[in-house]
């Protein structure tokens, strides 16, 4: 929902602490030349707009969610720019959602201006390359919904979990940058907790791990972080990590 929530009074919401202030998850990875975006939810827009991005070279989807899926149409704008259509790479679950989301994308007969797709169909069992990058999709589940998380080098990222499987684990490890799901302190159907999130990152050992996915039931910003171990930061919004 993001944060502040609609009509909410609580004290996460009422903050003036810009990093209590959170847009929908999406993040921009550059690597090899590439800008690749993962997930383009409602906020995408102006989150493009925000950080300069002027380029996209693909971009990847973690599942079908709206908080997640609902601004792709505002791809259109990198069609102009680059004078192509913009690869996405998505699970087959997703890309039907896309499919019937943005029908007027994929219709035989397009409408001027539509935005211009091209997409890729990838799984967690196979990984797949945007440009001479290599990507490992790795399966969790949100809830019952299976999501993926990607791994790039030495840098993975996942969100919308609760269970990571044990042969999906084995694709995390070694990773020296870890950003990881964890909505609030209290049990939740479809996230990960703040102890769980942790637990999860105790395990995986990584130098640097970065909680996203945080709802305004986690509490303040400048609170949660004192409660969390040298090498684990909630993430903001606008921030960037160098590996």
């Amino acid at each position: 929902m993001g944060v502040p929530v609609i009509g909410c009074p609580c004290d996460v919401c009422a903050s003036t602490d810009n990093k209590d202030k959170r847009l929908r998850c999406s993040i921009l990875i550059e690597v090899g030349g590439l800008n690749l975006i993962v997930d383009s939810g409602p906020d995408f827009r102006y989150q493009v707009l925000r950080s300069g991005i002027n380029k996209l070279s693909a971009l990847l989807f973690t599942h079908e969610h709206k908080d997640h899926t609902a601004g792709m149409d505002d791809v259109r704008a990198f069609n102009f720019i680059q004078r192509e259509a913009v690869h996405v790479y998505a699970s087959e679950a997703v890309e039907k959602a896309l499919r019937n989301d943005f029908h007027y994308a994929f219709a035989e007969t397009k409408y001027p201006g539509v935005p211009e797709i091209k997409l890729h169909t990838i799984s967690h069992k196979d990984p797949f390359n945007v440009g001479d990058v290599e990507i490992v999709p790795i399966l969790v589940y949100h809830h019952k919904l299976p999501v993926l998380g990607f791994r790039i080098g030495d840098f993975a990222y996942i969100t919308d979990a609760n269970y990571i499987p044990a042969e999906e684990m084995e694709k995390i490890k070694g990773v020296k940058v870890l950003v990881l799901n964890a909505l609030r302190k209290t049990s939740h159907i479809s996230h990960f907790t703040l102890t769980e999130a942790l637990s999860v990152i105790s395990e995986l050992e990584p130098e640097r791990a970065f909680l996203t996915h945080i709802s305004h039931q986690m509490g303040q910003h400048e609170e949660v972080s004192k409660l969390l171990p040298r090498h684990v930061q909630i993430a903001h919004d606008e921030q960037v990590v160098i590996i």
